[in-house]
């Protein structure tokens, strides 16, 4: 399984990166006795489409998976929307996409489409439920429901006897420690710091990220969507007080082989 990070920009589309989007990759069956490789979206915030050019062709998404609807994580979903629809080489196959309760309708309306048909003539949108599995291709990707002042969830995902686990956009919660549970590789929102004081039950700050990690038992930890006002480094050396292993800073463009 290959982690790209597309986007790792906390809040809003930073000087080095986009918003909040990670391609994964393995490979598995093809459906006829081959094998070819199957991708998936974690998250496509503003600013992402356009980068997603540089790693793969946006047309070979097999699935993408919305962690919340806040525009940093899935505004781009419309400009993927006009891609699919009106590419020259003709409309795309609906492609599944899974998401919180309302996620076609939200996402029709920030491109200003009626509800009927609104995207679902390119997309097949299906919700999470905390806890339920989902497989597209070698992929087995499960939702829990974290902390955040909207419907949000972070994702375990399990291939190639790998896991890759990713928690959205949350504030402090257990349910974390599941989803990193052994994780080869924990993709941390860190978001605060702990010098500051910040709102309850939205973000993560550097300290907390790396309690997490090692609590769960994670192997690696990299840090991601801290916002373009902070100095990552802080947040970094937070992380590292509380994880016994190297934390890592997320960058646009960085590979992740687990």
């Amino acid at each position: 399984m290959k982690l790209t990070v597309v986007g790792c920009s906390g809040s809003y589309p930073g000087p080095d990166s986009p918003a909040s989007c990670y391609l994964v990759e393995a490979e598995g069956p093809d459906g006829s006795g081959g094998t070819r490789t199957w991708r998936i979206l974690l998250d496509l915030g503003n600013g992402a489409l356009g980068a997603l050019h540089r790693y793969a062709d946006p047309l070979a998404v097999d699935a993408v998976f919305l962690s919340h609807l806040h525009a940093d994580h899935c505004l781009d979903m419309t400009s993927y929307y006009v891609m699919r629809k009106y590419h020259p080489r003709g409309q795309q196959p609906k492609i599944p996409v899974y998401g919180p309760k309302g996620t076609g309708w939200r996402l029709a309306r920030a491109y200003d489409l009626p509800r009927t048909p609104g995207m679902r003539e390119e997309f097949t949108f299906r919700r999470h439920h905390h806890r339920e599995s989902v497989e597209v291709g070698p992929f087995t990707v499960t939702a829990y429901e974290v902390e955040h002042p909207v419907p949000a969830y972070a994702f375990r995902i399990e291939a190639d006897g790998a896991v890759l686990a990713y928690t959205g956009d949350t504030g402090p919660t257990d349910t974390l420690l599941e989803t990193a549970r052994d994780a080869d590789l924990l993709l941390a929102e860190a978001s605060f710091r702990e010098a500051d004081v910040n709102p309850p039950a939205l973000h993560l700050t550097g300290l907390e990220a790396g309690r997490v990690a090692a609590r769960s038992g994670a192997r690696r930890l990299v840090l991601t969507h801290i916002p373009p006002w902070h100095d990552s480094q802080e947040i970094l050396a937070e992380a590292k007080s509380a994880y016994d292993g190297a934390p890592e800073l997320a960058t646009a463009g960085a590979v992740y082989t687990l």
